[in-house]
């Protein structure tokens, strides 16, 4: 099925691309043609952004709810699959070594067991493989509160904020190589656009759009990762 490519989309991910180096769509950008990607935890139109940037990917999509999901996001998919939470670290057992990289952008603070998540993913990656994580920093419990989240607890679905500690360690327990490590995410001129924006933040207690509220404080943990050829979970 052939599905649109919005011009005002792709200019929108070029953008973002740009902006966002070490970013999602950054790390989706990178992936050799035809690979195959899990996207766990596929919430606001991930679908769609990942195949109008890369109609090439084939793309599963693992989530417990549709989550912000608009139009035909969801159509966008090569596969769409929706379980419960509590069956949802059990459900990526299916994919176990199919994987050529495995997505999960602001999913592990949402998880019941975010340990065996972060095991099931790394299980899901072939040889060569590699996973893109991104999730709230340990500062952001200390931030400030604002509408669009930057302090941890502002979004109520959140659990426990994930330790950089644990998952830099998980990871090496299941035979992963760091390509890259962000513990504090501020790429430079978002940085300085929400240091420009930052009183209006402040003052209407939202952040500011496109992530540069994010950028200024350093809300958002960010780690790229790969399976070494032989290693084995």
């Amino acid at each position: 099925m052939s599905l649109p490519r919005p011009l005002a989309t792709r200019l929108r991910h070029a953008l973002v691309t740009r902006l966002r180096a070490r970013g999602k769509l950054a790390f989706l950008q990178s992936l050799p043609q035809g690979a195959r990607v899990l996207d766990v935890g596929c919430g606001n139109n991930s679908p769609r952004d990942a195949k109008i940037l890369r109609p090439d990917l084939v793309y599963h999509g693992l989530d417990v709810g549709d989550y912000n999901q608009q139009g035909a996001s969801i159509d966008y998919a090569d596969s769409y699959v929706v379980v419960p939470p509590d069956q949802f670290a059990g459900a990526l057992d299916r994919y176990e070594g199919q994987m050529d990289a495995v997505v999960s952008s602001h999913n592990l603070e949402h998880c019941l067991d975010p340990q065996a998540v972060l095991q099931a993913m790394a299980r899901a990656l072939r040889p060569g493989g590699r996973l893109y994580l991104a999730f709230p920093c340990e500062a952001s419990v200390k931030f400030p509160s604002r509408r669009g989240t930057l302090n941890f607890f502002d979004d109520p679905t959140h659990r426990e904020v994930p330790s950089w500690s644990s998952v830099l360690g998980k990871l090496g327990e299941c035979g992963l190589a760091t390509d890259l490590t962000c513990q504090r995410y501020r790429p430079g001129l978002l940085f300085a656009i929400g240091l420009l924006f930052e009183p209006l933040g402040r003052l209407a207690s939202r952040n500011v759009p496109g992530s540069a509220t994010w950028a200024l404080y350093g809300f958002e943990s960010i780690i790229w990762a790969r399976r070494e050829p032989q290693a084995s979970a």
